[in-house]
């Protein structure tokens, strides 16, 4: 009996226990409504007053109101049927040759005319210039050209359009300056009377277009980007362009007139996608002087300084710093020369020309006395710096004591001519700074940051990147895309892409014609394009050339033909490809047609499709083939 009673009360005491450790663990959750209980009758964070709580809703919904009109500023455009058309015919999927149409019903504008580098198997080609054939057919609607900056992508090709058409120039002086140094060259001294010169800040009406240049800072001075307003709304074309805040000249970008325009609603924004996928900003033109200096104060020599001619602000940190050190200054080279001495004279940069030396004046001085600027960056074989280089110059030969600049980056397309004319220097003995110094070159086209400024201050509608290779445009596309505009609002183009735009869309509507046309710099003038492209042929494949004389009542061969071949077999082959070449001709010549040796030309062009075929089935290459055949 007393055993159960031990059990029932051991039973009791681990129900009791059981209890509490049920009661203990919901505890917590009892505790948890209480705490909710007590939040949710606390107060509110902003206020207990529901009059204050709900003035305090009004304010974010307001703000947010502000927040979505102030970044979609494109919505106070006037919704009407206004259309503008846009057409690239150069400067996409490249580098260079930038040059783009915009144009209404009635009016046409052209924005800048620039020329391109040849590639490699381009033999004799000097230059590119855009394809004007679609110029010539809207040629009656054109109103002017409309220029952004100097630089030779942009001016390069003017010269060569102005021989065929001539439309008013608008622009601002140095560019202006430069263009009238290429105008003399090729003999058009008389068309400056086309000439527009154009104050920034200021808005011209051309045809159309209302168009404004406003200062953007670049590798040049006095560079421009445009404010096109026409009755579909405003575009924005920027140009070449980064955004110094320590510029040589102090003049930094007019970033307020991006907001003023972006304030009252842009319809487009163009922008240049050259450095689009380079992180961060670009630097300051003014870090090279750092650079400069610290070489200027080792060089023992000569220091020969080589950029791009139109560089004008680090050709004048050169020289500032080549003063510092007591050095005189020779410039050589005719672009070069050019261009510093029409900065100077229009007053863009000051310096006294007694400064100055000319190049069969160098050797009087000490080489540590004397400072040489050149051209010649980009390798180009009929340079100062290359004729230097190759012992070809005049007056200039490079010595074991010469400290060498190059201060440039080589073009895409350039590589192989800068590594080469680098090889000469460096087999002579002489210094040579190139890209082994971090600062030796800063680049004037905008990072990603800079290119998110834009796109922030302008708030366009829609967007168009341009300048630049296909990859760097679609990069281009995804900053812009992070900025917050809409994929289906941007749209990427070719040369020769007609884009429509008005306020509801922008749209492809069609495609012209465009290409390049090669051009001699030498003599300025067009070289044919079958003559490139049989340049390019025998380059590949050489060249085979043929006499025979033949009996035409016969059908035979009189004597043995001649048979030459250039590129195509080594020098120890050559008896056994003419043995060869032989009995082709002579098997040929027996199964010929009789009707074709009353006709010489008929003759040579199946030869040349017998020994065409012949060699290719042997050699695997087309060379090109040359006969000459006498029919006697």
């Amino acid at each position: 009996m007393e055993e159960k009673k031990e059990v029932a009360k051991n039973v009791s005491q681990q129900d009791k226990q059981e209890e509490k450790k049920t009661t203990k663990n919901r505890q917590p959750n009892k505790n948890k409504r209480q705490k909710f209980q007590s939040a949710k009758n606390k107060p509110s964070a902003i206020g207990g007053n529901e009059k204050w709580q709900n003035d305090i809703k009004k304010v974010i919904e307001a703000n947010k109101k502000m927040h979505q009109e102030r970044l979609q500023k494109f919505n106070q455009i006037n919704s009407n049927n206004a259309k503008i058309r846009i057409t690239p015919l150069g400067g996409l999927g490249e580098i260079g040759g930038n040059i783009c149409v915009f144009e209404t019903d009635t009016s046409a504008i052209i924005v800048d005319v620039g020329m391109s580098f040849p590639t490699e198997d381009m033999h004799g080609v000097d230059i590119l210039i855009p394809d004007f054939t679609y110029l010539r057919s809207i040629r009656k609607k054109i109103k002017a050209i409309v220029i952004t900056h100097a630089h030779e992508d942009h001016i390069g090709a003017l010269a060569y359009l102005f021989k065929e058409m001539q439309f008013p120039i608008y622009a601002t002086p140095l560019p202006l300056g430069m263009i009238a140094n290429k105008f003399d060259e090729h003999g058009l001294k008389a068309q400056k009377k086309y000439f527009r010169p154009v104050e920034k800040r200021k808005v011209y009406k051309i045809g159309d277009f209302k168009i404004e240049w406003i200062h953007i800072t670049h590798s040049i001075i006095d560079a421009s980007s445009l404010a096109i307003t026409t009755e579909a709304g405003t575009i924005i074309h920027t140009g070449d362009f980064k955004i110094d805040h320590t510029p040589i000249d102090g003049y930094v970008t007019d970033l307020h007139r991006f907001a003023y325009y972006g304030e009252k609603g842009v319809l487009c924004l163009l922008s240049d996608s050259t450095n689009s996928y380079n992180e961060g900003i670009t630097r300051s033109e003014s870090t090279v002087g750092k650079t400069f200096d610290a070489i200027f104060s080792k060089a023992k020599g000569r220091v020969i300084m080589s950029t791009f001619s139109s560089n004008i602000h680090r050709v004048y940190q050169a020289i500032d710093y080549g003063l510092r050190y007591n050095r005189k200054v020779c410039v050589i080279g005719r672009s070069m020369e050019r261009n510093l001495f029409t900065a100077i004279d229009l007053g863009y940069i000051n310096l006294d020309k007694s400064i100055f030396i000319d190049p069969h004046e160098v050797n009087k001085y000490s080489d540590k006395d004397v400072l040489i600027v050149t051209t010649g960056s980009q390798g180009e074989t009929m340079s100062a710096l290359y004729r230097m280089a190759t012992d070809e110059h005049r007056h200039i030969r490079i010595k074991t004591s010469d400290q060498i600049i190059i201060s440039a980056k080589a073009i895409p397309g350039n590589e192989a001519s800068v590594s080469k004319v680098l090889n000469f220097l460096l087999k002579s003995g002489a210094s040579v700074a190139y890209q082994d110094f971090s600062e030796i070159h800063v680049s004037g086209h905008a990072a990603q940051e800079e290119q998110k400024l834009i796109l922030r201050l302008t708030k366009p509608k829609f967007f168009l990147p341009v300048h630049g290779e296909y990859n760097h445009i679609t990069k281009h596309k995804e900053t812009a895309m992070k900025c917050g505009i809409p994929a289906r609002n941007i749209l990427l183009m070719s040369d020769g892409d007609q884009v429509e735009l008005c306020s509801k869309y922008v749209k492809k509507v069609k495609s012209v014609k465009t290409g390049k046309v090669y051009i001699d710099n030498q003599i300025n003038q067009q070289i044919s394009n079958d003559v490139v492209i049989d340049r390019q042929k025998m380059a590949d494949a050489g060249l085979v050339m043929i006499v025979a004389q033949i009996d035409g009542s016969e059908s035979k061969l009189i004597g043995k033909p001649k048979v030459a071949s250039y590129g195509l077999v080594p020098d120890s082959k050559d008896q056994a490809f003419s043995k060869d070449m032989e009995g082709v001709i002579d098997q040929f010549i027996i199964n010929a047609r009789k009707e074709l040796f009353h006709n010489p030309r008929a003759l040579e062009n199946e030869l040349r499709q017998v020994v065409r075929k012949h060699i290719f089935r042997k050699m695997k290459k087309y060379p090109t083939i040359v006969p000459t055949i006498f029919v006697m």
